[in-house]
């Protein structure tokens, strides 16, 4: 009867099976917690909004966090009967702790640590409202362009991590060559390789603030041949993650394709495969409009399948 449980609890937190509808509330309601939670905290940071209405944000942030502790505890206990979990062979406690490391599990248990800390552990209000505005990362559970973006970072994380080292040594060598030309010109501004590395991150970045710049011929020179060069480094990251957004795209779209052509293998996509195809797209975060035409579509290269090339007759 637990397991029962379980699985309805699972499948309302993930929208799926019967409980999509239900958990498709759910979701706006945990979306609309989120947003006023952020509002409020960056109106908590105007100290006369924060003196009159004290008790208001003082109570708003109790009940949320209660709330969103009651949903981490509930995606922990049932997190053994996601799919990804599921099929896994090992212990209920282990698929548990591989959750609990999981991105979304770790923003979720951002979004209520700093509270739960407070109880034990004086804070800089300052600081500790930065940090509860980590909340807002929680959409990233209802962003299908979050989701993608995150599976985007991880596809590409080798990649990404090759090129932040290329551009740690163009950094250094940098902040290494302006030192050499204008340290005897600008001590104050290039006096050490860790002074200069400030130019040489706002020139890398293609920021260029001006408060710190060249005067000699040489350094000038210098400096414009490392702007160009930025320009290459800068579209390296911005590229590879470009790339792997469109690809998860594409996966995602694939994948759909790939179960509505499963579901015309008798010809036509009954009641239950229509619901099917439903709970799949919101999964998949694709958008009416891209689930209907992938069906309009499939199902004409259905029917063209049925029929000979040359002939026209049915095969």
């Amino acid at each position: 009867m637990l397991s029962t449980y379980r699985e309805k609890t699972a499948a309302l937190l993930e929208g799926s099976g019967h409980y999509y509808k239900a958990g498709r509330y759910l979701d706006i309601f945990l979306i609309t917690l989120i947003m006023v939670n952020v509002i409020a905290i960056v109106l908590e940071s105007v100290p006369s909004l924060a003196k009159q209405y004290q008790d208001f944000f003082h109570e708003l942030e109790l009940v949320s966090v209660a709330i969103f502790s009651v949903e981490y505890l509930l995606r922990l206990w049932c997190s053994v009967d996601k799919i990804e979990y599921k099929n896994l062979s090992c212990s209920n406690v282990k698929k548990r702790i591989k959750y609990l490391f999981s991105p979304l599990a770790i923003i979720d248990l951002l979004a209520i640590l700093p509270t739960l800390l407070m109880m034990f552990i004086t804070f800089d209000l300052r600081f500790l409202r930065v940090i509860r505005l980590l909340r807002i990362f929680k959409l990233t559970r209802y962003s299908r362009a979050m989701q993608l973006l995150l599976a985007a970072f991880k596809e590409e994380g080798s990649s990404l991590l090759a090129a932040f080292f290329i551009m740690s040594v163009v950094l250094i060598m940098a902040s290494c060559g302006i030192y050499l030309l204008e340290h005897d010109i600008q001590p104050d501004k290039f006096g050490s390789i860790p002074q200069s590395m400030w130019w040489a991150m706002a020139t890398l970045t293609t920021v260029g603030y001006g408060d710190v710049v060249p005067v000699t011929a040489a350094g000038r020179f210098f400096g414009g041949v490392i702007t160009l060069l930025s320009m290459g480094m800068v579209a390296i990251p911005t590229g590879l993650l470009a790339s792997s957004f469109a690809d998860q795209l594409r996966k995602r779209r694939d994948a759909f394709n790939e179960a509505v052509l499963h579901s015309l293998i008798d010809g036509e996509i009954d009641p239950s495969e229509k619901q099917h195809l439903e709970m799949l797209r919101i999964e998949l975060g694709l958008s009416h409009a891209e689930a209907n035409q992938a069906i309009k579509v499939m199902t004409s290269q259905r029917v063209h399948a049925l029929y000979c090339k040359h002939c026209g007759n049915k095969l």
